[in-house]
């Protein structure tokens, strides 16, 4: 009774031993990112050293921001989607793991068939009418030898976490995108606001010339030149109207607001926050980065592929097992004489396939140096996003620092033509036109204050807008890969 079990025992172990495909080389070249380059130039320096916090929009003071983030953060179609997302993902994942477990499925049939008279069964058989009744339990456990389901559990838990990332980049980008557009808007009405008083002012300049030309003391050019300066002023004043009527739209969709949603939104100057650079990026950069979060859980996905498709090569074994009962009626049906028990082992063994397993291997590793590559080239720009945003708040600061020099002399020009119309030293033209060069230095201040305040958040979005992820080792089985 021994020998015949023993001999496809003895088969398989030689099958086990000798039978595996050899793996082909894996020739891939893809490095890992160098952080050591992952810094700023020492140039480039901000007063404060600091990340950014969870909610950066809060440090500006202002609750109608607040508000509008807050409900465009609550319900947002792109938010959706990536919710979505990530539930998709997070569903492939059970199901990966779902599918490494033991299997038990109940399977029952009922036949009634009649035999041929011709067949292979005579009389009395033959020509007559038989039940078949039938209920079994059957059960079935694929070993994991060579980890090939584990390797696929880690690449769904890779994908799973990416969408996790993607999700909190979407919500980042979201909130930076109020952010702006609200203080661009708000800029934009501080602006006309300005050129609607430089209009007023113009307005009495050209009162003043009028006057003048009917004393005799100036000449029509010069009343020429002060209405088309008004009406240069008005053209300006419309065309921040329609920019602002532009922001207000893009707002409003943001937020997913109707037609009325922003009806009662007041005019609020933004105050700049502090500018804020951390020392030394490295690492923490990644941790900091949801896009690089996102690109490396990628790659710790395509490991995972990588690992599974190089197991394809070696021996697959299954045992299954199943006990059931079979009757030519049903009264006879849950009788002892009726059990059918099983028990069994298969071994599926690949030898000769035309290269299929070699060319998806060779698909898996090329798919994994190519996201290898994109992450690296991710950090990269990452890093020159960084750098790009604070150089340029580095310069609008330098630039808003000289131009107070300027405004300081516009409203020392004012007050001295001021106090000489007050002697009578000077007319009352002159006097509008020193209050004019203030309010274009106003004008300049608002445009400086726009630029400051726009890569402010651009470089709070380059450092990661408040988004924080613990920087872990690779999780996938394939070790020496995810090292290369």
């Amino acid at each position: 009774m021994r020998q015949p079990l023993l001999l496809p025992i003895a088969a398989a172990a030689l099958a086990l031993r000798a039978g595996c495909v050899a793996v082909p080389k894996d020739d891939g070249r893809a490095a890992a990112p160098d952080f050591a380059r992952a810094r700023t130039a020492p140039a480039i320096v901000l007063p404060t050293d600091a990340w950014p916090a969870e909610q950066w929009w809060l440090d500006y003071r202002d609750p109608q921001l607040n508000a509008l983030v807050a409900r465009a953060l609550q319900a947002n179609p792109t938010l959706a989607t990536a919710a979505a997302r990530v539930a998709m993902a997070g569903a492939a994942t059970r199901a990966e793991r779902a599918a490494e477990g033991a299997r038990v499925d109940l399977a029952s049939g009922f036949n009634r068939q009649r035999y041929s008279t011709n067949g292979f069964f005579p009389a009395p058989i033959g020509g007559s009418y038989y039940n078949d009744a039938s209920v079994q339990l059957r059960a079935s456990y694929d070993v994991d030898w060579w980890g090939r389901h584990r390797s696929l559990i880690a690449a769904a838990l890779g994908e799973e976490q990416a969408g996790r990332a993607e999700e909190a980049q979407a919500r980042q980008l979201l909130a930076a995108a109020v952010v702006q557009r609200y203080q661009r808007l708000q800029l934009l009405w501080a602006r006309a606001d300005n050129v609607q008083a430089l209009a007023q002012v113009q307005r009495e300049l050209v009162a003043d010339r009028k006057a003048r030309i009917a004393h005799g003391l100036a000449s029509g050019d010069a009343l020429r030149e002060a209405e088309l300066e008004l009406a240069q002023l008005q053209e300006q004043a419309a065309r921040h109207d329609t920019d602002a009527g532009r922001e207000r739209e893009a707002l409003r969709a943001l937020i997913g607001g109707d037609a009325e949603a922003l009806a009662d939104l007041a005019h609020f100057q933004p105050t700049p926050g502090a500018d804020a650079l951390p020392r030394t990026l490295g690492l923490e950069l990644l941790a900091r980065r949801p896009d690089l979060q996102a690109a490396r859980w990628r790659v710790e996905a395509q490991l995972g592929r990588v690992a599974a498709s190089e197991a394809a090569f070696r021996p697959d074994i299954n045992l299954a097992g199943a006990i059931g009962l079979d009757a030519v009626s049903l009264g006879k049906l849950l009788r002892w004489p009726s059990r059918t028990p099983l028990l069994g082992a298969t071994l599926d063994l690949p030898l000769f396939d035309s290269g299929r397993l070699t060319a998806q291997l060779g698909q898996a590793r090329a798919g994994r140096d190519e996201l290898l590559a994109e992450y690296n080239e991710a950090v990269l720009a990452a890093v020159r996003d960084v750098a790009m945003e604070a150089a340029t708040l580095q310069g609008i600061q330098a630039e808003a620092q000289a131009h107070a020099a300027t405004t300081e002399a516009a409203g020392r020009l004012a007050a001295n033509a001021q106090a000489r119309l007050a002697r009578g030293l000077a007319d009352r033209g002159a006097v509008l036109q020193a209050r004019q060069a203030v309010l274009r230095q106003r004008d300049v201040d608002l445009q400086l204050l726009d630029a400051r305040l726009q890569t402010q958040v651009a470089l709070i979005k380059a450092l990661g807008g408040g988004y924080h992820a613990d920087a872990a080792a690779p999780t996938s089985s394939n070790t020496d890969t995810a090292q290369r």
